[in-house]
């Protein structure tokens, strides 16, 4: 099967997302392609409709009503495959964009809300095989809480032949400063500082390292193994220099939200036992990638509210560094920006049929949250044969924000 061409017609495209409320990722993706959002000193109109509309869970707060109200053109559908096929019995979409972030659902064994990633992925891609073709798919964020589901929708995106495109803006927001990894370099070790807790705002973190190292000399190698610190242990390894301290600092360095350790000054950084006294629940998930590179995710959720990386580069006399910059809504806005580039380089891939970054680079990502979560629970360091086998090469260019 092939990807849906380009077309004179405008594309129309088919969302499907579990929740569609305030300040929850549909509304922020889907919105953006309704009504449009500022970008490169404009407004920016997409050249695509949203011609279908699929709502898991519905309930007060809803604004799908409203937006269906507004844009007669857009359907509201009572399941998947209504949407795709727009009430026919085959693919009358050229383009479909998954959010599937937010929303109840259960937890897994290792307490992973089951976000229903992977059985969205099923129903569409199904329609896809008794179609014939396949067309363009955005997946917001994580592929899936389970591996081998994550794994399984980029081999059907492969077999199927059709671009697959995931992740948060982590890895396409601005920047400061404005910086690309060098393509090719020596990378010795790498470092994120963010914040949040785990199995949510540990893929932004994990997220933001692989961006970054992806480009470094042979691409993507794989990762061997994993261990996950927290709380006590994550203060003891942080001593015992498990990860570098020079770049610890040098990503701190970066954060425009660390709180000083003493509150009557705004530029000295805290001390250990003051860092503990903010931050009570330390983590770190510390990996090994087969080439050799350490790399190392931290979340210090009471100290920090922003996402920071440092790495050493041989070569460089100096760490590498900057900040994946995410300036927050404030509660009575609904503009968070950062989802502008996201939304921005979906469109591309509905446009050109190419995805725009290594779907592999979200394949890991994911992977590395599950590991991450499971070495937590059973206190050990994980060996990842599946992690391993993910190799792949970047995108040369770079896309994130640069405006």
């Amino acid at each position: 099967m092939a990807p849906n061409g380009s077309s004179a017609k405008r594309p129309r495209l088919a969302a499907v997302v579990t929740s569609y409320k305030k300040l929850l990722h549909p509304q922020h993706v889907v919105d953006r392609l309704l009504d449009g959002y500022g970008w490169d000193g404009t407004y920016h109109r997409p050249e695509m409709d949203v011609v279908s509309l699929y709502v898991d869970q519905r309930g007060p707060g809803d604004l799908f009503q409203e937006r269906a109200d507004r844009h007669p053109g857009m359907k509201i559908c009572p399941t998947i495959a209504d949407a795709v096929t727009l009430g026919t019995s085959k693919l009358a979409v050229d383009g479909v964009v998954v959010v599937a972030e937010h929303g109840v659902y259960p937890l897994s064994p290792n307490g992973i809300m089951m976000h229903p990633h992977y059985e969205f992925f099923e129903q569409i891609t199904n329609v896809f095989r008794s179609s014939g073709r396949s067309v363009p798919y955005f997946n917001d964020k994580e592929l899936s809480w389970n591996w081998d589901w994550s794994k399984k929708m980029v081999d059907v995106s492969h077999e199927l032949n059709f671009p697959l495109q995931g992740g948060s803006s982590l890895a396409v927001t601005w920047r400061i400063p404005s910086v690309e990894f060098p393509l090719g370099a020596v990378a010795k070790e790498a470092l994120s500082i963010g914040y949040g807790g785990m199995t949510s705002y540990d893929f932004h973190g994990l997220e933001t390292i692989q961006c970054m190292v992806e480009r470094r000399k042979g691409g993507e190698t794989g990762v061997e193994w994993l261990q996950t610190y927290r709380g006590a242990a994550f203060w003891k390894a942080h001593q015992d220099g498990i990860w570098s301290e020079a770049l610890f600092k040098s990503a701190l360095s970066r954060s425009s939200t660390v709180r000083p350790g003493d509150p009557s000054f705004t530029n000295i950084f805290p001390t250990l036992d003051q860092m503990k006294a903010m931050v009570p629940d330390p983590v770190a998930y510390h990996y090994r990638h087969r080439d050799g590179l350490l790399s190392t995710m931290i979340l210090l959720n009471g100290m920090v509210r922003d996402f920071t990386f440092a790495a050493t580069i041989e070569g460089q006399s100096k760490p590498f560094s900057t900040q994946m910059y995410l300036p927050m809504p404030d509660g009575r806005t609904t503009l968070a920006s950062f989802f502008s580039p996201l939304v921005w380089n979906a469109e591309q891939m509905f446009l050109t049929g190419k995805a725009q970054y290594p779907i592999e680079r979200t394949l890991l990502t994911s992977g590395l949250l599950i590991a991450g979560v499971e070495s937590d629970k059973k206190g050990q360091q994980l060996q990842t044969p599946n992690l391993a086998a993910v190799n792949y090469q970047p995108n040369p260019k770079s896309t994130f924000w640069r405006s």
